[in-house]
């Protein structure tokens, strides 16, 4: 009897916990057969893709390599990038790390290629943190600025050299900007700058922040990245980064040193040559098992995937936090569709907690929930310790 081959396409942290989520039901093996396991990545490890930042601020390594995972024994892993999937054939395609085309077969398939963040129109200007290289751009822009600033004798010009504006207020700006504005004003201070003169401005769409909970929790949040060093400036959008400045779509000119885009989130766009049944929004279509639709023996979760809870009608963001609790559930599904009994459906996180954490900097958190009506808030070093345990827990280090 052959073995089972099962494919993880996608090595984030909704890949990891699903690799992991099956491995343990199947414990390698299902109605006397073994399992394969294969994961296919295009990088060398495991990026850290909700520390982003850290790079853009500071010197820290955010990939993982594979082996250290103690469940990867047995798991062979692929650096490539899966081009297209053949359903009814039961195989894939993907292009290996030196260019070449590969035709893999799969009894199983599990599509976690997640998103990417959403990039400006290359003629807007400034650097979108999109990657772990742009991230090192960044730093090195905002500290080379600092020290022209150092020498500039030209009060307005320092200032400018001194002065970053991140576009965009999501959870991803909000950590941006939090971090960038402590590490600036530590760096300034070593420069024999006035660390005061530091400016960092968080450019939001939205008349508040954090529209996922109450507007009260929103302004607590503007209030905490002002001690942080960080201005907010609502309802105006960068239109334009251009030499020395940026364009707000209020009409007013800023003067910056540097300009950073974290504009949100997109479908991974790869998904669409793989030939998958996907939303107009580019997100695969799956069924409340996590089933992609008209694909037997595949399965899709995370970002990349549009997944609704089928008793609230209630689709999952694109969220760490919930891309780990499906690829838990994954592996019960997995494991039920194997013995053709029963599989567990969906349940939105949401529909238990409303759970959100943001990190804002060294022993610096903002952590809010709600349950039964009710908001909890926690700050500080405790909401800084649920970010990092968050974190952590996300690439499977804790």
């Amino acid at each position: 009897m052959n073995d089972l081959t099962c494919v993880i396409v996608g090595g984030g942290h909704v890949g990891l916990h699903s690799l992991k989520a099956i491995k343990e039901e199947t414990r390698g093996m299902t109605n006397g057969r073994q399992i394969r396991f294969v994961l296919i990545d295009k990088q060398p490890g495991h990026l850290r893709k909700m520390l982003l930042f850290r790079p853009a601020v500071c010197q820290e390594e955010i990939m993982i390599p594979w082996t250290h995972y103690s469940f990867s024994e047995g798991v062979e892993f692929v650096q490539g990038k899966v081009t297209s999937v053949d359903s009814g054939g039961k195989q894939i395609r993907y292009e290996d790390a030196q260019g070449n085309q590969v035709l893999m077969r799969f009894d199983l398939l599990v599509v976690s290629v997640g998103s990417i963040v959403q990039q400006p129109e290359p003629d807007r200007g400034g650097i979108a943190l999109t990657d772990p290289q742009a991230a090192i751009d960044i730093q090195e822009r905002w500290r080379a600025n600092l020290r022209k600033a150092a020498a500039e004798t030209n009060p307005e010009e320092r200032k400018r050299l001194m002065t970053v504006a991140v576009a965009g207020a999501g959870i991803s700006g909000v950590e941006t900007s939090s971090e960038l504005a402590l590490e600036m004003q530590k760096e300034a201070s070593s420069l024999g700058l006035n660390s005061f003169d530091v400016s960092v401005y968080l450019l939001s769409g939205q008349k508040r922040l954090f529209l996922e909970g109450p507007e009260n929790v929103g302004k607590k949040l503007d209030q905490f990245l002002g001690e942080c060093g960080v201005k907010v400036l609502y309802n105006r959008k960068v239109i334009h980064a251009e030499a020395g400045a940026v364009k707000l779509s209020n009409g007013d000119r800023l003067p910056v040193g540097l300009c950073i885009w974290t504009i949100g989130l997109i479908p991974n766009p790869a998904l669409r040559s793989m030939g998958l049944p996907l939303t107009p929004e580019g997100q695969v279509l799956v069924d409340e098992c996590y089933r992609v639709k008209g694909a037997p023996g595949v399965y899709s979760i995370g970002d990349c995937a549009r997944i609704v809870d089928p008793t609230t009608g209630k689709a999952d963001l694109m969220r760490a936090g919930e891309g780990v609790l499906q690829a838990d559930r994954l592996g019960k599904i997995v494991m039920a569709d194997l013995e053709g009994r029963p599989a567990p459906v969906h349940k939105s996180a949401s529909s238990i907690l409303d759970f959100f954490c943001i990190g804002l900097g060294e022993n610096r958190g903002f952590v809010w929930a709600r349950k039964w009506g009710l908001n909890f808030i926690m700050t500080g070093k405790l909401g800084w310790k649920i970010r990092k345990l968050a974190w952590d827990k996300g690439s499977m280090l804790r």
